[in-house]
C-alpha cells in the first residue's frame, strides 16, 4: 500500500469520511449525504489548499487519533476541540504539518458536536456515485472508521493557506431554524402551525445524521392517517405520529410517509449539525 496514507488508533464514537454528498441521485433512492457542517468542512479544506470537493473525516463528540504514515498538512474546523501531535498542544482552525509516524489527536468537542479533519491531498479511494461519503442510511461509501483502519491519502499540490487562525462560528447555545411552508400544512389545524412557530423545542438525543429529532409540544393533525410515500428534501420538516417535527439532514431518506410540515432553509441546517442534545430549537417562519 502506498505510504500516502493514515492509520485509524482510535476511531471515536462514530467518526466517517465525507465530502460534498450524492446531490442529484434521489430519482435512484440514493441519499445526498456529504458533511452536516458542510461551511466548516469547505473551511477545512481551504485551509490545507484541497479542492473543496476532497474528503475529510467527520469526528462525533470525542474526536479520534490517527496517524499518517508521510508528513502531511491538517487543519481541524467545526466543534471546537483540543488538538495535539504526539501530545504537544496544537491550533485548532488553522494549518499545522503533522509528521510521518506522529499521532494526530482531535480531542472531544468543548462546544457542538462535530468536528472536521481535513488532510493534504484529500481522503482517497475510490468514489461511489461521484463522491466519497460515508452514508449511514443507505449504506454507500466506506464504512464508518474503525480502530486500525488504513485510509489512502491523495497528493498535496496546492500550498496551504497561510492563517495564525480561520474565524468560525461558534456552536449554537440556541438553534433558530428559518421555515416556509410544507406541501402538507393543510394536514394541521391551525393551532399546530401557531405552536410549531411559538414554542421552543430542544434537541434530542436520538438525533443523528439522518434527521434531528425534537422533543415539545406535539403537532396536532386535522387529517388523520398516512400519505403514499412521497419525495423528501434536506431541510423537510416531517412529523411522524406522535406529533414531535423531525428535520430530515444530510443522511435522509428520499421518500416518506409522514407529513412535511416545513421546510427549514438550507444555510440553516447547516447550523443543526453543531446542535448538541437539549439545545433549544425555535421554527421562525409564517406557515
Amino acid at each position: 500500500m502506498t505510504d500516502r496514507a493514515l492509520a485509524v488508533v482510535r476511531c471515536g464514537a462514530l467518526t466517517t469520511v465525507q465530502d460534498l454528498g450524492r446531490p442529484g441521485h434521489a430519482h435512484l433512492g440514493v441519499p445526498r449525504s456529504g458533511a452536516l457542517d458542510q461551511p466548516a468542512a469547505l473551511l477545512a479544506n481551504r485551509l490545507v489548499g484541497n479542492a473543496p470537493s476532497a474528503a475529510v473525516l467527520e469526528t462525533t463528540l470525542n474526536g479520534c487519533a490517527v496517524r499518517p504514515r508521510r508528513a502531511v498538512t491538517v487543519a481541524v474546523t467545526g466543534a471546537p476541540c483540543p488538538v495535539t501531535v504526539d501530545g504537544a498542544p496544537a491550533p485548532w482552525g488553522a494549518p499545522v504539518r503533522v509528521p510521518g509516524g506522529a499521532l494526530l489527536a482531535i480531542g472531544a468537542a468543548d462546544q457542538g458536536v462535530r468536528s472536521y479533519v481535513a488532510f493534504g491531498g484529500g481522503i482517497g479511494g475510490e468514489p461511489v456515485l461521484g463522491s466519497r461519503s460515508t452514508d449511514l442510511l443507505s449504506g454507500l461509501g466506506p464504512a464508518p472508521l474503525t480502530d486500525g483502519t488504513v485510509l489512502p491519502l491523495g497528493p498535496e499540490t496546492t500550498p496551504h493557506t497561510h492563517v495564525d487562525v480561520a474565524p468560525q462560528p461558534a456552536p449554537p447555545t440556541a438553534l433558530v431554524l428559518r421555515v416556509t411552508p410544507g406541501p402538507r400544512t393543510d394536514w394541521f389545524t391551525p393551532a399546530a402551525l401557531k405552536t410549531l412557530t411559538t414554542r421552543t423545542y430542544r434537541v434530542s438525543a436520538a438525533a443523528n445524521r439522518i434527521g434531528l429529532r425534537t422533543e415539545g409540544p406535539p403537532l396536532e393533525r386535522a387529517v388523520k392517517g398516512e400519505l403514499p410515500s412521497e419525495g423528501m428534501v434536506l431541510g423537510a420538516v416531517q412529523v411522524p405520529p406522535d406529533g414531535r417535527p423531525v428535520v430530515f439532514l444530510a443522511d435522509h431518506p428520499t421518500t416518506g410517509g409522514y407529513p412535511v410540515v416545513a421546510v427549514v432553509r438550507e444555510s440553516d441546517v447547516w447550523t443543526a449539525a453543531q446542535a448538541g442534545p437539549g439545545t433549544p430549537v425555535r421554527f421562525i417562519g409564517r406557515l
